[in-house]
């Protein structure tokens, strides 16, 4: 389509802590929204749709976390990137290097606002259970060390305390089943 842009919009407090919402529930409401060809991938809040060329996106995320939030009953952070971000984000291969085992995961964090400057990277946590390699100005590119198979901290908390965006995170693998979902389109 021309004069459109398509948009994965990720989800944060979807399908988790009891908040569950219906895939099918999803799509309608961004159909509501006046959004195009929405469709959605797996349970975590991953929605693809086309809007406008040029739409402002810090004015389009703003509208789809109101909408959601007065729909549902709580709120819902949305980090939106255009398909081609997503696919140079995989491209960049953020991870090189990094071998996965049963105990490591690669994970992206994809942000609401770049993280601030000066922080240094990698930063690891006090426990050992995750790593944070870099970042660009919409992710951050976390490796997860897995304790007994779980995580005991949150990336998020490397964050500084003046950090005020939002996150959410998808692992590395995911994300390319996102992508690959998303270019089906």
């Amino acid at each position: 389509m021309t004069g459109t842009t398509t948009y994965i919009a990720f989800l944060r407090a979807v399908n988790v802590g009891g908040r569950t919402v219906k895939m099918e529930r999803l799509r309608e409401l961004f159909t509501e929204l006046g959004l195009a060809d929405v469709r959605t991938y797996i349970q975590t809040g991953n929605v693809f749709f086309t809007a406008p060329a040029g739409a402002d996106r810090a004015a389009l995320a703003a509208r789809i976390e109101q909408h959601l939030e007065q729909a549902l009953g709580y709120a819902v952070p949305v980090m939106l990137r255009t398909v081609d971000e997503v696919a140079e984000l995989v491209d960049s291969d953020p991870f090189a290097g990094v071998e996965v085992t049963p105990e490591v995961r690669l994970c992206v964090l994809f942000l609401s606002e770049p993280l601030p400057a000066g922080l240094e990277f990698p930063v690891r946590s006090p426990k050992d259970d995750w790593e944070i390699l870099s970042a660009t100005p919409g992710a951050a590119f976390t490796v997860l060390y897995l304790r007994g198979g779980r995580m005991s901290t949150n990336p998020a908390t490397a964050f500084p305390k003046s950090y005020r965006g939002q996150a959410t995170s998808r692992f590395f693998h995911t994300t390319v089943k996102i992508l690959a979902a998303a270019r089906k389109g």
